[in-house]
């Protein structure tokens, strides 16, 4: 077997020595990720999306733009995260906007090793978790890592993001 091909979401949980898992799957395209738990075996309730949103542009043109990781099978509130993060509203990040902006393609998104480290909020269920699964940087590839030492590394924060009916 060929050495493993590290991404930079792997990259910096080594450069903190926060242990991890990777688990690759076939996959040449987008899935999403209840395919995603489905193909790897994952339970459904562990497994993190990563949504890269940005916030209305203020008097100067400049947007702030925003990570939420939210179970695979829930959409985001998007009234909740906004009032999170101190945005009167927020909108999700163009797929065309996304390489440019992250490093990452859709499908491949990690909330680890952006091009830059923006403000990370992760939905509180991943509080009750020992580890979650989350993209691995690439299609194809999730990783398990302990979701207080993803807040750590991410500086980022739990809240209760998503929507319930």
């Amino acid at each position: 077997m060929g050495k493993e091909v590290k991404t930079n979401a792997m990259r910096i949980l080594d450069r903190n020595k926060i242990p991890y898992e990777i688990i690759n799957y076939e996959c040449d395209e987008f899935i999403d990720g209840l395919h995603t738990a489905e193909k790897t075996g994952a339970p459904v309730e562990q497994s993190f999306k990563t949504l890269v949103m940005s916030g209305k542009a203020a008097a100067g043109g400049n947007r702030q733009y925003y990570v939420f990781v939210v179970p695979i099978a829930e959409e985001v509130d998007l009234k909740a995260a906004a009032k999170c993060v101190g945005e009167k509203s927020l909108e999700m990040l163009h797929v065309k906007d996304l390489t440019p902006l992250t490093g990452y393609v859709r499908g491949g998104c990690s909330p680890l090793g952006m091009k830059k480290q923006f403000p990370t909020v992760v939905h509180e269920s991943a509080a009750s978790f020992d580890k979650i699964y989350i993209s691995g940087g690439r299609i194809g590839t999730s990783i398990t890592v302990n979701p207080d030492a993803l807040l750590k590394v991410t500086r980022g924060q739990y809240a209760d993001i998503i929507q319930h009916n």
